[in-house]
């Protein structure tokens, strides 16, 4: 693999597998994403997007609520009732496009059915999902992992403030600089990869904020940065 120039030497780091063993020990398996069904996850993934998971899960509860939480139902319902509807998740107007974008683009490649998408491979899936309009890699490849069961890895903030802070890499890496170092680096497992980003989660939620709070971290005996 080809060092990206922001990287320290490979010698230097701790093993991603290591990284993981220590977060598996500390959080125990973490069942992450959330959701009842595949299309529950990608609404997820698709209202997630710049605001907290707590205000995800009200706008999910509405749609739950007034059964409005399938694709006939995403389909059907005016685009104004469903901004109403989500309203919590924030940028509300713009995700309710994002959503009727989405059943669009399953109705118009894969008939409305997750089950035909699902059978697809990742080659041909993710650039498709990255032409829908509000999708960017993030979302797509939570989509992919979580609600398709194909084994990509999905980097978030959390991740790239974890590679930054123990020296992975000397600045921000990009998103596709970081997915290479985990993919790379790590067996190519479907629950490996779920469960180490729902590990990455969790020490970003509870520690590595956009202020460390590097005590009691189960990666604070790492090397790290404390800005």
């Amino acid at each position: 693999m080809n060092r990206s120039k922001g990287r320290v030497p490979k010698k230097d780091l701790t093993p991603l597998a290591d990284v993981y063993s220590i977060l598996r020990t500390h959080f125990g398996h973490r069942d992450w994403w959330p959701g009842d069904s595949p299309f529950e996850i990608i609404v997820g993934a698709i209202l997630t997007q710049n605001t907290a998971w707590k205000n995800v899960e009200k706008a999910i509860a509405n749609l739950k609520k007034e059964k409005k939480l399938s694709i006939p139902a995403i389909r059907r319902i005016p685009q104004e009732e469903l901004a109403i509807l989500i309203r919590s998740s924030g940028y509300f107007n713009q995700k309710a496009i994002k959503l009727k974008a989405f059943v669009t683009f399953l109705d118009d490649h894969y008939s409305g059915s997750l089950t035909k998408m699902a059978k697809a491979s990742i080659e041909e899936l993710r650039p498709k999902l990255l032409s829908v309009r509000g999708i960017g890699p993030e979302t797509a490849d939570s989509i992919l992992l979580y609600a398709l069961d194909k084994p990509v890895f999905v980097i978030d903030t959390y991740t790239k403030r974890l590679l930054y802070r123990h020296y992975y890499f000397d600045q921000e890496p990009t998103y596709e600089d970081a997915q290479q170092l985990f993919e790379s680096s790590i067996e190519k497992d479907l629950g490996l990869f779920k469960d180490f980003h729902g590990q990455i989660v969790g020490v970003g939620h509870f520690f590595c904020k956009p202020k460390p709070q590097c005590e009691g971290c189960p990666l604070e005996h790492l090397p790290h940065r404390s800005d």
